[in-house]
């Protein structure tokens, strides 16, 4: 058995080759610490560790559960932050979101952030991380609160990056405003339910999916509420599904958000909105 044959377990059960090398990579280094260091060395594997990745390899061929599962975390800008099957798992658009935000905190030396549906708690820990704003992070899941405080502390951002459970802002209490909301919300239409990849199929269903037929429940939630929240030039910012910025401009607009900035991702695709009061 080598790494080869490894890397050939997941390509058989139908994962991209460059997909299957990174992911064999990760179960090298984690499993058997083993990096790319100790490849160039030519150092070599002991059988029981390559076992170890091996029958790894072979839970992710048969159950397609995602390899962040298997390991315990997900890479975020830099960062790697504990996921489970309790929250999304943190993806490279949403660092877009993340960015934006954090350029528009520091220009404006906004002091208070709220980000809704926070889950792992990457965007919240990132701007806690990146700005002197202090954060609070609402979820509705008790589970995936327990995963972002974990994330929050790994990281040393007590009193920064705060965690509480609410419905939207259900729980955001009386006399308390924010200078900006971010939220990369449910927007998958629940028609999309049977084409969406194995994978996506463990993220948590309500971190995905919406009850209408457009996936614009959450962006018409969060836009018609933030004005009561929002201080004076406060932002709203989104992440976006495909085909949707369009319509969430406009749900924006409806609300009192001005300046609207729609950023695309390296495909090109529509992926993150911005307005301000």
């Amino acid at each position: 058995m080598s790494i080869q044959d490894i890397v050939k377990i997941l390509t058989d059960s139908g994962i991209e080759p460059n997909e299957a090398n990174v992911e064999v990579k990760m179960l090298l280094e984690h499993f058997a610490n083993y990096g790319v260091k100790d490849i160039v060395m030519g150092n070599k594997l002991t059988a029981d560790k390559l076992e170890v990745v091996k029958e790894k390899a072979q839970f992710r061929a048969e159950t397609r559960r995602p390899i962040q599962h298997i390991i315990g975390f997900a890479d975020f800008m830099g960062e790697k932050f504990i996921v489970n099957p309790s929250v999304l798992i943190p993806r490279d658009e949403t660092e877009i979101l993340v960015r934006k935000a954090i350029d528009v905190i520091n220009q404006n030396n906004f002091k208070m952030a709220l980000d809704v549906g926070t889950g792992s708690g990457c965007i919240a820990c990132m701007i806690a991380k990146y700005t002197d704003c202090q954060i609070i992070g609402l979820d509705i899941s008790s589970d995936a609160l327990n995963t972002a405080l974990d994330n929050a502390s790994k990281l040393n951002l007590f009193n920064k990056a705060i965690f509480r459970k609410s419905d939207v802002f259900s729980n955001v209490k009386p006399g308390e405003t924010f200078d900006i909301i971010v939220s990369n919300p449910p927007y998958i239409p629940p028609s999309e339910k049977e084409k969406i990849q194995s994978e996506v199929k463990f993220d948590p269903q309500e971190a995905l999916f919406t009850h209408d037929e457009k996936g614009l429940e959450f962006y018409e939630r969060i836009s018609k509420d933030s004005p009561k929240i929002l201080n004076k030039n406060g932002y709203l910012m989104f992440e976006l599904g495909i085909n949707q910025s369009q319509d969430v401009k406009n749900i924006m607009e409806k609300n009192g958000f001005k300046n609207i900035e729609i950023i695309k991702d390296l495909a090109g695709i529509d992926r993150v909105i911005s307005g301000n009061l």
